[in-house]
């Protein structure tokens, strides 16, 4: 159970913090709710029924954990799906879990083929680009909010611990 002025990650929504827990009627039933703020769109409302096993909400990870899958984003390698349907489904479950190691697998992933691809001088599918860019902000507002950086500083804090370890 969470409580008031707890943060937490809530599905795609990212970082949220809980305003308040209520009952309210929607439709013709009344639950209870937590009612969740995006740390960066506060002008947003989410209720989330607490009793609801369905939802995808949890604890920020801790301090420690975000070092721990720093220290280890070198060696994450992750495979690169040729078809573009399979990708696209591949990548949507990805998002879904908000497993962190998948997300950096699929961030590294997606970023060397973006590489590759306009190296040649090809534009990168935008769905993958849309992909990337999702995954990119789910990770990075959970590591600014524990880091207690904006989300623009977190790709050169990574950068700067990777290259301290090299």
């Amino acid at each position: 159970m969470y409580t008031v002025n707890d943060t937490v990650m809530y599905g795609q929504s990212g970082v949220c913090k809980i305003t308040d827990i209520c009952d309210r009627k929607f439709g013709k039933e009344t639950h209870r709710y937590y009612v969740l703020q995006p740390v960066h769109d506060p002008n947003t409302t989410i209720y989330c029924p607490v009793d609801s096993d369905k939802i995808s909400m949890r604890r920020l990870l801790t301090a420690d954990d975000v070092f721990s899958l720093i220290r280890e984003m070198p060696n994450e390698i992750g495979t690169w799906i040729e078809n573009d349907g399979q990708r696209k489904e591949a990548q949507t479950e990805i998002l879904r879990r908000g497993d962190h190691r998948e997300l950096i697998r699929m961030i590294k992933t997606l970023y060397f083929k973006r590489e590759e691809v306009q190296s040649r001088g090809n534009r990168f599918h935008q769905a993958d680009e849309r992909a990337m860019a999702e995954a990119e902000d789910i990770l990075y507002q959970e590591f600014a909010a524990v880091l207690d950086i904006t989300p623009e500083e977190v790709v050169p804090f990574i950068t700067g611990q990777i290259e301290k370890q090299a």
